[in-house]
């Protein structure tokens, strides 16, 4: 994981300024590299009652405030309405557990939701042998990392009709 996280931020370079959504957020140490890096407006979304306390622990050191939400990634992404969502993010990084077997479904509704603009990064990390060749129309597929038995996807959105 350690050095999936570096090269993955390696990759992603200067965030001064930007915002950041960690999905399956787990301990929060992806969302706190990102504020260490620079990101300034920062969320994550863990479900699993279980790790709540270590991720309320690990946000304190955070150098930034980072907004937490316990709630089951479908729910918060499906709650990403214009009504709702405050503000769109430049990164938005999803773990989900290996054994979850809904990734390409979460993954277009992501890509239908309102939490991204025309050049936001969406990354993706997933078992080598969760393999899809379907991408939302609204993503280009930018990069693609490999680590150990696991891969990061990079993906950009893009405004339809542009």
């Amino acid at each position: 994981m350690d050095r999936m996280r570096e090269s993955v931020f390696a990759a992603l370079g200067d965030l001064s300024g930007k915002s950041f959504l960690d999905i399956f957020s787990g301990s929060g140490i992806i969302a706190i590299e990102a504020a260490s890096r620079g990101a300034q407006y920062i969320e994550v979304v863990e479900a699993d009652p279980r790790k709540r306390a270590i991720l309320l622990e690990n946000v304190k050191i955070s150098p930034v405030r980072i907004n937490c939400h316990f709630m089951s990634a479908e729910l918060f992404i499906r709650r990403a309405t214009p009504k709702r969502v405050k503000r769109h993010f430049d990164l938005i990084f999803c773990d989900p557990p290996f054994t979850y077997k809904h990734k390409w479904e979460l993954l277009k509704s992501i890509a239908e939701s309102d939490l991204f603009y025309s050049g936001t990064i969406l990354l993706l990390h997933h078992p080598r042998e969760d393999s899809c060749s379907k991408t939302p129309e609204n993503l280009t597929l930018t990069d693609s990392r490999e680590f150990g038995r696991s891969i990061v996807n990079f993906y950009e959105f893009y405004a339809l009709g542009n």
